[in-house]
């Protein structure tokens, strides 16, 4: 059945309208792109309207949530036992350079756990959504994790460490350990739509390092809701804290896992 509850619409029906602002702006972008004016500035723009009217969606339908969001921060509201995780545009990069992958986050956090989450992305008109105990779907379909078994037929997808970002030395050693031995490695750019392709099977698994909370909230709920299994990299249930995450099917987490460790 994959009728929304009220509330997956109210979350569905906020990221399609601040999609409809950077579907605008990503055709402007891709004029821009060819001017030597720097865009850096017109897709923070872009980001901060788009949280805006995040913001005052899920703040008219659901009044005295907390919200926290990647460009202001956390904003505590009357309800404390409530708290929305946004990302308004994850796969900024991609944004940047007018390659269509990135994605609207939205996910809501009751009493410290994560209880339903959307991820869109505009460009495909691909709405991944889940509610805890309810399963996944994208738009109307619903989702399962992939079935495959062994390494030698998986593929992964990772995000790879950049400027200024991450752990260089490390990933090299943890994609040196992976890479031999899997079918493909995959790094698309926005880790929000990575976590939604593992539920829906078209990535075995997926792991990367140093990530935000508005980059994971909503694909967590999503994989373990197709069937999956989220840890951080160390197989701990800690990954909002840390950062960390490792995610696959229930046969391949402890192999990838295995391979994360070998590697440290």
């Amino acid at each position: 059945m994959s009728t929304q509850s009220a509330l997956l619409k109210v979350m569905s029906d906020a990221a399609r309208k601040a999609a409809r602002g950077l579907n605008r702006d990503f055709g402007e972008l891709s004029e821009l792109q060819v001017s030597r004016k720097a865009p850096a500035d017109f897709v923070s723009a872009a980001d901060t309207k788009a949280e805006q009217t995040l913001f005052e969606a899920l703040e008219k339908a659901r009044p005295g949530y907390s919200f926290l969001g990647e460009e202001r921060g956390l904003i505590e509201g009357t309800d404390k036992t409530h708290t929305w995780i946004v990302d308004p545009l994850d796969g900024t990069t991609n944004f940047l350079h007018a390659i269509p992958h990135f994605a609207i986050n939205i996910a809501l956090q009751r009493e410290g756990a994560i209880v339903a989450a959307v991820t869109y992305n505009p460009i495909t008109n691909e709405l991944f959504w889940a509610e805890k105990g309810k399963g996944c779907f994208v738009n109307d379909k619903r989702l399962r994790v992939a079935g495959r078994k062994h390494l030698d037929e998986a593929v992964f997808g990772t995000g790879i460490p950049f400027l200024g970002h991450g752990q260089h030395a490390r990933f090299l050693k943890e994609l040196h350990q992976i890479s031999q031995r899997v079918a493909g490695v995959r790094r698309f750019g926005a880790a929000s739509l990575d976590l939604a392709y593992v539920a829906a099977g078209r990535l075995d698994g997926f792991w990367e390092r140093d990530l935000k909370p508005w980059d994971m909230a909503a694909g967590l709920l999503m994989i373990t809701e197709a069937g999956g299994k989220v840890t951080d990299c160390d197989g701990e249930d800690r990954v909002l804290e840390t950062g960390h995450v490792c995610a696959a099917n229930l046969d391949l987490h402890p192999l990838l896992l295995d391979k994360l460790k070998a590697a440290a």
